[in-house]
């Protein structure tokens, strides 16, 4: 009994959350993958280099405060999300990015770890149009070690997101949001 024990626990290589994740994607029955990356993926620019993609194949997972709801926008790595279209889409009058507790509060991850799915209290998901014109995307998948890839219809279906144009017009320097890195 004991070395079955063992056994079980010498499997479970990942960190919960990510294994949170793991268990979403199978049971969804998406076809998806997750890999883990030992010089961190904090960024989407790091990401990027990472798992030898575009920019824009990255999608930052970003968490919105609108007016004390928590809102979750997934916009490409290569862009910067507007907030304007973002409070006029969620229905609020403006919107901020989200502090690392409120990020860890509504979607059970850490900011620059955030994963689209599963999600404990988001009110509302949006993903940018854009990110639909690829055949592949990559996701935080719960750390910043880990990320998983998966069709960008996948992840409109597993996050039950509302498409929309979340991105400001033209891309300005390097696109970063405050504070919460690639999440």
């Amino acid at each position: 009994m004991r070395g079955a024990t063992l056994l079980a626990v010498a499997a479970r290589s990942w960190p919960d959350e990510v294994e949170r994740v793991a268990a979403y994607l199978r049971e969804s029955g998406a076809e998806s993958r997750i890999e883990e990356f030992s010089e961190g993926t904090p960024t989407a620019e790091d990401a990027a280099k990472a798992v030898g993609s575009e920019l824009a194949q990255i999608v930052k997972s970003l968490v919105f405060d609108c007016d004390g709801r928590s809102i979750l926008v997934l916009v490409p790595g290569d862009r910067r999300a507007d907030r304007s279209k973002i409070a006029a889409a969620a229905g609020c009058s403006k919107a901020r990015i989200a502090g690392a507790d409120q990020v860890r509060d509504a979607t059970g991850y850490e900011p620059g770890a955030v994963a689209p799915f599963p999600l404990e209290h988001v009110e509302a998901v949006f993903l940018d149009r854009t990110l639909l014109q690829h055949p592949l995307v990559w996701i935080g998948a719960g750390s910043t070690r880990h990320m998983a890839a998966l069709a960008p219809t996948e992840l409109l279906r597993l996050s039950r997101a509302e498409p929309m144009d979340a991105v400001e017009t033209a891309p300005e320097g390097p696109a970063r949001e405050a504070d919460q890195g690639r999440s």
